[in-house]
């Protein structure tokens, strides 16, 4: 007779070794539960991401699963990174390998895997939507699409290639912005023709040269819609320091930061500059009332394009630019405070990134997209009742 056709009684006391199974499941489980409440108590979750949307969409629930971390995690993470880049040449979903150790954004080359397809035509509309309601201000436009890293650093991709769909979309910009007669910077020429490298290895943003450039070009730009005088602020223009090491933010993107060398593309060494108006320093050194507000991406954050962009037009820039932004979120973020601006101001310039436009829309967009469909729609149907 086999202990399957003579089980145990209810009322039979559990073994030893039952016991010390259920002591070490317990001990598990609570552990468990501490570590699951020390981390949501010490989770970073982005305001964005803890709106009622981002709870309805699932957005908030996948925040916090990514911010529940083991210990140890983390280096286990960078270990598998790193053996995957050093044997397969591989860096994972967002960012991919070019050569010599060139990195570029993966976004940068085709359209994120489920986006819809009229995506750039919503934006378009977004944008006009925008400009319009700063002409009722009587305040300009003036639009910047800096180019994808891929799109300017073409050699360096070493037979990848961006789709026709994301080539065309800068083309697409440049022609609806011509038809709806909006200021618009192109920043292909100015970038695509010069000698040197225009953007950082490591990382999606221009270096130096290329913020310097790009902002020349903007400046030059814009001082035609504010009438074409320069104004008079003068700025103080460091010599640039001794090369320091700088973490790009691809090498972090793809959980390279704190891999070894040699275990990751080599981190670059690059100069900084410091760029700063100049101030009498008496009690009456007012400075002039603000003419030009910056709504930029990242861009505006990196390489001084912002300190630039200021020198060159002769005045101080009120920069608004944010990390994370994307297309809009910046000129969200400015028309929220659209009460407070000053009467003084003349121009907005609006920056963004190429790939952005391609980019699912953000809550903000979607949003201001309902806005400006909803009185149409209803229209029609008014129409057609």
């Amino acid at each position: 007779m086999t202990q399957r056709d003579n089980p145990p009684s209810p009322a039979d006391p559990p073994t030893t070794s039952h016991r010390a199974t259920a002591i070490v499941w317990m001990v598990l489980l609570v552990a468990g539960l501490a570590v699951g409440l020390w981390s949501l108590k010490h989770a970073e979750i982005k305001p964005e991401k803890s709106t009622h949307d981002a709870w309805m969409n699932g957005i908030a629930e996948t925040a916090i699963n990514q911010s529940l971390r083991l210990p140890g995690q983390s280096w286990i993470e960078m270990a598998g990174a790193a053996a995957r880049y050093r044997l397969l040449g591989d860096l994972g979903e967002q960012v991919v390998l070019g050569c010599p150790q060139w990195m570029f954004y993966h976004d940068g080359l085709r359209v994120q895997p489920g986006t819809r397809s009229d995506v750039v035509k919503q934006r378009l509309q977004l944008l006009e939507h925008w400009h319009e309601q700063l002409q009722a201000r009587n305040v300009q436009t003036l639009v910047v699409a800096v180019p994808d890293k891929a799109r300017v650093e073409e050699e360096y991709l070493c037979g990848r290639t961006m789709t026709k769909t994301m080539q065309a979309r800068y083309d697409e910009l440049s022609r609806t912005l011509a038809e709806r007669n909006i200021a618009f910077a192109d920043l292909r020429p100015v970038l695509e023709a010069q000698p040197e490298d225009m953007y950082f290895r490591t990382d999606v943003h221009m270096n130096a040269a290329g913020s310097q450039r790009a902002a020349e070009a903007v400046a030059t730009k814009a001082l035609t819609l504010l009438g074409g005088k320069r104004g008079t602020q003068r700025f103080d223009i460091s010599p640039p320091s001794a090369p320091e090491p700088r973490m790009g933010d691809l090498l972090v993107l793809s959980g390279l930061k704190d891999a070894p060398t040699g275990w990751r593309p080599d981190i670059e060494s690059v100069s900084s500059q410091t760029i700063t108006p100049v101030r009498s320093g008496g009690l009456l050194d007012d400075t002039p009332p603000v003419q030009v507000l910056l709504a930029g991406s990242s861009n505006g954050l990196r390489s001084n394009f912002a300190e630039w962009l200021g020198n060159d037009l002769g005045q101080e820039v009120w920069n608004l630019s944010m990390d994370g932004g994307q297309f809009s979120g910046a000129m969200v973020k400015a028309l929220a405070q659209e009460a407070r601006w000053p009467a003084s101001l003349r121009l907005v310039i609006w920056e963004f990134s190429e790939n952005t436009l391609s980019l699912p829309l953000t809550d903000d967009e979607k949003k201001a997209l309902k806005q400006i469909t909803a009185p149409v729609l209803a229209s029609a149907n008014t129409q057609g009742g």
